[in-house]
């Protein structure tokens, strides 16, 4: 997917900017630059020492279940810390194509501090979740993946009919443009196929990626409700109606 569009796009090119959408893509990139994994900063050695490196950076900013669900506090910081720290190039650049893409729109609809807290909050709950279906397991998990599942979640809510151009391998990687509606589920489709499969050998947590949108989804359709009724409560009362 690689673009999207929708009836708020022509206010976000007239100048309306995303701060906190593409704050966080500065800030991931530039943690991925100064870290081990990037394979840039010659302070971390190379061969063994650089694995020693990344391998120590994933288990002191990444979650680690086993220890997220031990009692220590520090670990309770994980998948707050994790929303930051990427495996890879591929998985830096792919997250952050997703968010780039989607969402701009979302935080011009929810507000700059709303979507931060909305993202943020996503995120650590969709890696928490991801922990307590694994608890025992001592294997890392890192990533903005979650956070920015709940970003497409809530826009497929937010922008049901926004136009998404999509590449579909099968079809020759043509781009096609097709509404959120028809390309966000069928994301969701391939995310709860692969989950149902265990991911085996992906390294990648599907699950994390469903608990995201799920939750996306859920609060965007709550928020616009609880909006509509104090909009609805709000409306004074026209001559007449206050009367027995």
């Amino acid at each position: 997917m690689i673009n999207a569009k929708g009836t708020h796009t022509d206010r976000l090119r007239r100048g309306l900017s995303a701060p906190v959408t593409y704050g966080l893509i500065a800030v991931c990139c530039l943690v991925f630059v100064i870290s081990p994994v990037s394979g840039l900063n010659p302070s971390y050695g190379t061969g063994d020492q650089l694995l020693t490196a990344q391998q120590t950076y994933f288990e002191r900013w990444g979650v680690v279940p086993t220890e997220l669900f031990s009692g220590v506090p520090r670990a309770a910081l994980g998948p707050f810390t994790a929303l930051f720290v990427h495996g890879s190039w591929v998985h830096l650049l792919g997250n952050l194509l997703f968010l780039y893409v989607f969402g701009a729109m979302v935080e011009e609809r929810m507000g700059h501090l709303h979507y931060a807290l909305f993202y943020v909050a996503c995120g650590y709950l969709a890696l928490l979740a991801y922990a307590a279906a694994h608890a025992d397991s001592g294997q890392t998990l890192v990533g903005a993946s979650g956070a920015i599942s709940a970003v497409l979640g809530a826009f497929l809510y937010l922008f049901p009919k926004a136009r998404v151009t999509s590449l579909f391998p099968f079809l020759f990687f043509l781009p096609l443009r097709f509404p959120a509606w028809v390309v966000l589920p069928f994301w969701v489709a391939l995310q709860w196929l692969a989950a149902g499969q265990g991911g085996k050998g992906t390294g990648v947590a599907y699950l994390a990626h469903l608990v995201g949108f799920s939750l996306g989804f859920l609060y965007a359709w709550g928020w616009c409700v609880r909006k509509v009724k104090v909009k609805g409560a709000a409306v004074p009362a026209t001559e007449g109606d206050s009367q027995p």
